[in-house]
């Protein structure tokens, strides 16, 4: 009987893992891919939908052109996991391994923020960005505030690209003169481990006029007064709140016995679970990196070097190095490299690559090559 894998999730760790073990085993290997949603969504197209770059059919990206061998694509909302008897129980059935790989992502969890989904918009998920684009849409000038709730959250640079894209759509429209952006972190710069790269940002705040708020721990949203209100007491007045939600473990994770002080934890290096032969990739983990799917990618190949040595009875030589890129739009035109290593015991370190044309092919190749490679479609 062939080798069955599970994978549980389909964003980029989980995707990854897929193609790799397809392209080493073909059909003598039984993969199963189990997914809840439709269709794969970049988290950074999210941010092109919202300011009217890009079309919601655009950005959306059905599994069902996903066709490998050994492949096999379960639409399904998963209910139970038992990483002991690596089993999977499902709405539409259950689902037994040799080798599990958890893949699920963080979940979102806005109602962690008192008023946050009263008076405010998260543009984290989907339908988050769908309800935060119509309400740009409807703004006619005022104070907006972008604010980030709660650490860790996935894309640590993403708030403040959207800012810097706030303030272009505002120019577009004509009301940039009409409005105040502040941007609300909790973080002391806007990417800590890169003082270049955060510098760069600071001067395009700067800039553009854009404010900027760090070391803000946000405690709630007032409905009534329009304020959001900080740990320390500091509010700030809103019109509209555009905000990053309080990130947490899928709740089936947590149930599952998986999950330690919020997340599971892993070997930083193989990335396997305190279960033998179940693995953890991406979000879900507290590998020490950030949460973005770049890393969640490159996890997923570490995975499948680790699968593949047991299978084949080699040595494992691959270990996870910690590295990812993260691409953050400066302009229209141009895009910056944030190139970032996350090493256990280490201080993180990187190379900020200044917004260029070139880099925003760059980032456009990566997307339509991912494309491809994980689902067989073209951009």
């Amino acid at each position: 009987m062939s080798t069955r894998v599970l994978v549980l999730g389909a964003g980029f760790g989980g995707l990854e893992v897929t193609a790799g073990l397809s392209e080493r085993f073909g059909s003598n290997i039984e993969i199963t891919l189990i997914e809840r949603n439709e269709h794969f969504v970049f988290g950074f197209s999210k941010l092109d939908f919202m300011f009217g770059k890009r079309t919601k059919s655009a950005i959306k990206h059905g599994y069902g052109t996903l066709e490998k061998p050994g492949v096999r694509v379960v639409r399904a909302s998963i209910e139970v996991i038992d990483p002991v008897a690596k089993r999977v129980t499902t709405d539409v059935g259950t689902f037994e391994a040799d080798f599990l790989v958890v893949a699920l992502g963080a979940d979102l969890d806005p109602s962690a923020t008192p008023g946050l989904v009263e008076s405010g918009y998260e543009y984290y998920s989907y339908a988050g960005a769908v309800a935060a684009q119509t309400a740009l849409e409807n703004f006619t000038g005022g104070r907006i505030v972008i604010g980030v709730t709660g650490t860790p959250f996935k894309c640590p640079p993403a708030p403040s690209e959207t800012a810097l894209m706030l303030h272009d759509y505002l120019e577009s429209r004509g009301i940039r003169k009409e409005s105040e952006i502040s941007l609300v972190m909790p973080l002391p710069t806007p990417v800590p481990p890169l003082h270049e790269g955060s510098q760069a940002l600071l001067e395009a705040f700067a800039t553009r006029g854009i404010r900027w708020f760090p070391k803000h721990s946000i405690e709630r949203l007032d409905p009534e007064t329009r304020e959001v209100v900080c740990a320390d007491g500091q509010v700030f007045p809103f019109d509209l709140f555009l905000g990053v939600p309080t990130h947490v473990v899928p709740e089936v994770v947590a149930n599952s016995g998986m999950a330690s002080d919020g997340w599971i934890p892993v070997d930083p290096l193989g990335l396997e679970t305190n279960y033998p032969q179940v693995y953890a990739i991406g979000d879900v983990t507290s590998v020490g990196t950030p949460k973005a799917g770049i890393f969640a990618e490159g996890q997923g190949r570490v995975v499948v070097e680790r699968i593949t040595a047991h299978l084949n009875g080699t040595p494992t030589g691959v270990e996870y190095n910690g590295n990812g890129i993260c691409y953050v739009g400066f302009d229209a035109q141009r895009v910056a490299r944030f190139d970032v290593t996350f090493i256990t015991g280490q201080r993180p370190y990187g190379i900020f690559d200044a917004p260029t044309a070139a880099i925003s092919q760059e980032k456009d190749d990566y997307a339509a090559s991912r494309l491809v490679r994980w689902l067989g479609a073209e951009s």
